[in-house]
Parts: C-alpha cells; sequence; structure tokens
C-alpha cells in the first residue's frame, strides 16, 4: 500500500480513533489527529515525525478551520478525513432534554459538517481526497430501546454522506460511511456513554437495556478494533471505495435483518401505498 497520503482524524485520543491513529502511523501514513485535550491525545499516540497532535473544538468553526489549516501547512496536503469524534447517548425519547438531545446533534452531525465545510475547498482543489464518516450500526437500523435520538443523529450521518458522495463525485472526490457494530472500545464507559438528568421510572425496558450495554456488553463487544482499522485503511486505497461500509458479522446481520423488515413492510402494503396517486383522465 501507498503511505504518502496524508490523514486527518478527529476524536483521536481513545477509541476507535486512536486505534486508527496508531496503525496509521506505523503504516508511514502522515497523520494530523485532534481531540478536546491536546494532553490527552500526545500521551494516547506518542511522539512520531510524522504525526500532528491538534486540540479542536468541534463546535467551534474557527477551531475547525484553524486545525485544517494547520494540518495543510504542516504537511503540504490533506488527503483522507476521518470524521470520527462523537458520543453515546442513552435515554428514552421522552426522559432526554431538549438540551441534551441538541448537543448530541451538535458533536454527532453538526461537529462533521463543519469539518466538511472547512476542508473541502482544500480537496476540490486538489481534485481529489476521501472523506469517512463514522456512523453507527444504529444509524442504519433504530430498533433500539432507549438509544433513540443517538440513531437518530447516526441516521442523519448517513443521510448527509449518501448526498455528500453524489456532490462531490464530479470532483475526483470519495465519501464513505461506516456503520460499525459493536466493537470493544471504550465507547460504552461512562466517559464515553451519557445517561440522562432525569430518570422516568416508568422506562423499565429502557433501564435494562441501559444497564446491559453498561454491565454486560461493555468489555465484550465481538469487534477488533485493529481489524476495524486496516479495513477502513484498505478500504481508503481502493480505487473503487463503497459509500456504505458495514464493520463486523453483528452489523452485517442487523442491516440485512433491516433490509428483510422494510421490503415486507413495502410487499404488505403496497395495495395502500401505490394508491395514492391522481388518476388518470380517460382519454
Amino acid at each position: 500500500m501507498e503511505s504518502n497520503k496524508v490523514w486527518f482524524v478527529t476524536g483521536a485520543s481513545k477509541g476507535l480513533g486512536l486505534t486508527l491513529v496508531k496503525q496509521l502511523l506505523e503504516k508511514g501514513y502522515s497523520v494530523a489527529a485532534t481531540s478536546r485535550s491536546l494532553n490527552q491525545l500526545e500521551e494516547a499516540v506518542g511522539a512520531h515525525s510524522n504525526f500532528l497532535p491538534l486540540a479542536m473544538d468541534l463546535q467551534n468553526e474557527a477551531s475547525v478551520a484553524e486545525a485544517i489549516t494547520k494540518t495543510i501547512g504542516h504537511f503540504g496536503s490533506v488527503d483522507v478525513v476521518v470524521n470520527n469524534a462523537g458520543y453515546g447517548l442513552a435515554g428514552s425519547l421522552e426522559e432526554l432534554t431538549d438540551a441534551e438531545a441538541r448537543q448530541n446533534f451538535d458533536v454527532n452531525v453538526f461537529g462533521s459538517l463543519n469539518v466538511i465545510r472547512s476542508v473541502m475547498p482544500h480537496l476540490r482543489k486538489q481534485g481529489s481526497g476521501h472523506i469517512f464518516n463514522i456512523a453507527s450500526i444504529g444509524g442504519f437500523t433504530g430498533s433500539f430501546p432507549g438509544f433513540g435520538i443517538y440513531c437518530a443523529t447516526k441516521f442523519a450521518v448517513h443521510g448527509f454522506t449518501e448526498s455528500l458522495a453524489a456532490e462531490i463525485k464530479g470532483f475526483g472526490i470519495k465519501a464513505t460511511v461506516v456503520s460499525p457494530g459493536y466493537f470493544r472500545t471504550n465507547f460504552l464507559a461512562a466517559d464515553s456513554l451519557s445517561t440522562p438528568q432525569n430518570e422516568l421510572a416508568a422506562y423499565a425496558e429502557v433501564r435494562e437495556i441501559q444497564a446491559a450495554h453498561q454491565n454486560q456488553i461493555n468489555g465484550n463487544q465481538p469487534g477488533d478494533p485493529e481489524k476495524a482499522a486496516n479495513a477502513m485503511i484498505t478500504v481508503a486505497e481502493a480505487e473503487n471505495a463503497p459509500v456504505h461500509l458495514f464493520l463486523g458479522q453483528d452489523a452485517y446481520d442487523l442491516a440485512y435483518q433491516k433490509m428483510g423488515a422494510v421490503t415486507k413492510d413495502l410487499e404488505s402494503w403496497r395495495s395502500v401505498g401505490t394508491t395514492t396517486g391522481f388518476a388518470k383522465e380517460m382519454a
């Protein structure tokens, strides 16, 4: 594989982002990586000649633009962008406040859009590039009680990545939405998964699912983040990269279940759903 590409990775101080950055550096790529805490990022990754650690506030457009400018100033270009920063949010739709829901969207959705707006002029100018937006299998199927808002943010990532891929294809730039299943990172740890400030006792099932994620699933996820990172690098080097990249057997199983359920609903209600057009006038 070529290793002369410059990668820009957000949310790189832990989880999949950190694993990806370490693997990229080992393979000889140049990497600019961001985190809210520069010290945490530097400690997690260590010192490398081809590594540029950056403190960046995703919700601040000026901060994002400065990080992109510093990356290009340091390495001369940016080729692969990975919008990885984000966090999980548990809680029923009734429990979560407007502020809690909006904050999840601000980081998981609008943060990535801030990066895209800042980097696109550079990618268009060079006529090449690849943008990876990290979503989730929860952005393809929303049947997870207690994760409605989080799923909604990741559904948004799916939607805007599909549009982005169509918008930038003519400039020679690719876009891929990544939908991981359960990978053994710290995503379900207390510092990455937020819970409602005001829990309602009525939502017993939501509490059970929330507890299962925090206690049973956390640390026992089937996915290996090293292999997920390697898969993304492979896709980045592919001539015909996919718009949709699902990672993990569990993600594949859930995706096929969702497509099957949609197909069933389409066919079951075809006689009703296709009778909504204007009646054709008789000649």
